[in-house]
């Protein structure tokens, strides 16, 4: 019975992106609260999907990574999604606003791995031994639920509100960058609409990173060489509702703009 309404809140959430249309909240498929281990089963069926039909897992995205929303929605912990590669958009390329639903952007640094972390105990040593390089990261959310009304158990079944990453063309050791205290600033059409620094994410994104790591390595997924790891938003998110040009700008580090048309 229960694996049925799993397949049912999947189904809803996969309409709700197919006909690009959103849905009500998961949670109100239960009779009883939906668990976080329950709704990471709802996440996988639709993984599992998504891998049938050809798509590749290239990643990993950390949500609810700020203090403020995980006390927005009554939680202390972060949640995962999939990143896959048609989800990747390059700088220079545009994105459509017909193909979204109520996309958001929130400003991230990436992280690439050059060593597998399978420790469920992985150290801050280990996620640093392991880093292959930092990119600057425009991610774009999208709720397939409606307005957003969403609790942990929803975001986490809908593959962790998931859309799009851009990614920016330098990459930087992590000796170049200061993960900790870089400034971040995101432009709407040249205004300022977000701002914030390394440490909003969890303390520091390698923080995330090593939260990411121990949580999959518990869970028997390890996260691999070769992934892309989001680590986090650096500030509060943007609401897309027209098209616009969004720059985000770190320091000395450079600048990443993506065009929504």
């Amino acid at each position: 019975m229960k694996a049925q309404i799993f397949q049912q809140a999947a189904d809803l959430l996969w309409q709700a992106e197919e006909n690009n249309a959103p849905c009500k909240p998961v949670r109100e498929l239960f009779d009883h609260s939906l668990s976080i281990e329950d709704a990471y089963k709802i996440q996988e069926i639709n993984t599992k999907r998504r891998l049938s039909m050809g798509n590749r897992i290239i990643g990993r995205k950390i949500g609810l990574t700020s203090d403020v929303v995980q006390k927005q929605l009554g939680v202390d912990q972060p949640d995962f999604g999939n990143i896959y590669a048609n989800m990747v958009v390059m700088e220079g390329e545009t994105i459509e606003l017909k193909g979204l639903i109520q996309p958001k952007v929130e400003v991230e640094l990436a992280v690439v791995l050059k060593k597998d972390l399978p420790h469920p105990d992985s150290t801050l040593l280990d996620v640093i031994a392991a880093i292959d390089y930092v990119l600057i990261a425009i991610e774009v959310v999208d709720s397939r639920i409606n307005n957003w009304d969403i609790r942990i158990e929803d975001t986490i079944a809908d593959n962790a509100s998931s859309a799009l990453i851009v990614l920016g063309q330098r990459p930087y050791q992590l000796s170049e960058i200061d993960m900790l205290n870089t400034k971040m600033s995101l432009l709407a059409d040249g205004r300022e609409v977000s701002q914030g620094v390394g440490r909003n994410c969890l303390g520091n994104p390698l923080i995330a990173t090593r939260w990411l790591a121990q949580t999959m390595a518990k869970m028997g997924t390890p996260i691999k060489a070769g992934e892309v790891i989001l680590t986090g938003a650096l500030g509060p998110m943007s609401a897309v509702t027209e098209p616009t040009s969004y720059t985000a700008k770190f320091d000395s580090y450079g600048e990443l703009t993506i065009d929504f048309i």
